[in-house]
């Protein structure tokens, strides 16, 4: 069996990029996309590398990066924009391979086996800068995790290579939260016991991760020691279906219920547009949080009913979510998932007093499919949706292509 060859592509600086690529009068300058202020907590959401270099970091409130750089250009986020330059970069990537696999929207895994790897990296750099006029690093390995860990290697516009022959001198003296979903939970309790580093996880006895974090401690110290077998999706493959959900980092930090429930209602509207499109109904809900501490959760819940009309699962998931987060920070990010498919034409054991609701919901859901396939996601909206333009303003559906879980199907490691 040949060896695989796996890239990761990661564009450098993705929004800030190409943000200084259409304002050329600010292309010197330390630069942020930064979130709208006056919607009460704007943060930064990229910065360029000048920006970089006075010590900002991405997360942190603007007040606090100007604090850091009195001279920083802040300039407000641009989706349509960079999700125009995320589908060019996946064009270039499509000449060298169908099996594409998004990774948000400014990174991706290639399976180009059967070619050169280093090559077909050094080539895409080439017309990815000459066609787009911004950067990409690219790692080069035999696993999607050391072709990641290798993009993240040498930036900007970099090729790295990390194969079996060299894995234990490149990855193994990296710090361990380099590793893909090493959180900073997962870090300290690793540190506790003298685990600093990948090569240090790579020889911890299985069995003893295994008793620290239970089945994820297996898969962590599959990570380490270069066993990965994931295969890179195809871009838009329809695979077997166990789930369906959107999730997005926001444009702004989330500081109360009524941010929340927009949000939720966005994700609700675009996970459940996607059952009614694939002939699906769902029985279990769930939310994943991250707040601004980068502290994440995931919660479920079954319904009583499968379901795919929008208001009942955005019910769900507001539920799950005033019954188990306390406002301890603000919140950064949010998913939601809808598991335990069922086919849409399955025979359902129905309630005689609320049915005929029920049907009016569906078929207004459906009717606002229709509408948006016809005339685009925004000729509609929620009234409480419409309410805030950067939380309502986003399209999950159309917008943001949502990775498959191709590690982790209940979140991340924490």
């Amino acid at each position: 069996m040949k060896e695989r060859v796996i890239l990761h592509a990661d564009m450098n600086n993705f929004y800030a990029s190409v943000e200084c690529l259409h304002r050329p009068e600010i292309r010197n300058n330390p630069v942020v996309v930064g979130g709208d202020e006056k919607l009460r907590h704007g943060i930064v959401l990229a910065k360029n590398y000048a920006a970089k270099a006075t010590g900002i970091r991405t997360g942190e409130a603007l007040w606090q990066a100007r604090g850091k750089c009195p001279g920083l250009v802040i300039v407000p986020p641009n989706f349509p924009l960079y999700l125009r330059y995320a589908k060019l970069a996946r064009q270039i990537y499509a000449d060298f391979t169908h099996q594409i696999e998004p990774f948000g929207l400014d990174e991706a895994w290639l399976d180009v086996s059967g070619s050169d790897g280093v090559l077909a990296a050094d080539r895409i750099r080439e017309r990815i800068k000459g066609e787009l006029g911004v950067t990409v690093s690219l790692g080069v390995s035999y696993n999607k995790i050391f072709a990641k860990l290798g993009s993240d290697l040498k930036k900007p516009d970099a090729t790295t290579l990390i194969s079996r022959e060299n894995y234990r001198s490149v990855a193994w003296p990296l710090p361990v939260e380099d590793l893909l979903y090493v959180g900073s939970a997962t870090k300290k309790k690793l540190n506790l016991y003298g685990i600093t580093t990948i090569g240090e996880l790579a020889a911890a006895p299985p069995s003893f991760l295994r008793r620290m974090f239970g089945k994820v401690g297996d898969v962590l110290s599959t990570f380490a020691n270069g066993q990965d077998q994931t295969p890179v999706m195809c871009l838009d493959e329809e695979a077997l279906v166990k789930s369906i959900g959107n999730s997005t980092t926001t444009p702004r930090d989330l500081l109360c219920d009524e941010d929340v429930k927009i949000i939720l209602f966005v994700l609700c509207e675009s996970v459940c547009a996607r059952m009614r499109e694939h002939g699906f109904f769902c029985r279990t809900v769930a939310i994943s949080i991250r707040d601004s501490a980068l502290f994440s959760f995931e919660r479920q819940v079954k319904l009583e009913t499968p379901s795919h009309i929008s208001g009942e699962i955005a019910d769900a998931a507001m539920r799950l979510f005033r019954q188990n987060y306390s406002w301890a920070k603000p919140i950064r990010s949010i998913g939601v998932r809808c598991s335990e498919l069922i086919s849409a034409a399955a025979p359902l054991q129905l309630s005689i007093f609320d049915n005929d609701t029920r049907e009016k919901q569906a078929t207004l859901d459906k009717t606002v499919d229709l509408l948006r396939k016809r005339f685009g996601h925004f000729c509609i909206q929620r009234a409480s949706v419409s309410a805030d333009q950067p939380l309502g303003g986003i399209n999950p559906k159309g917008d943001h292509l949502i990775h498959p879980p191709g590690f982790f199907k209940e979140g991340m490691i924490k």
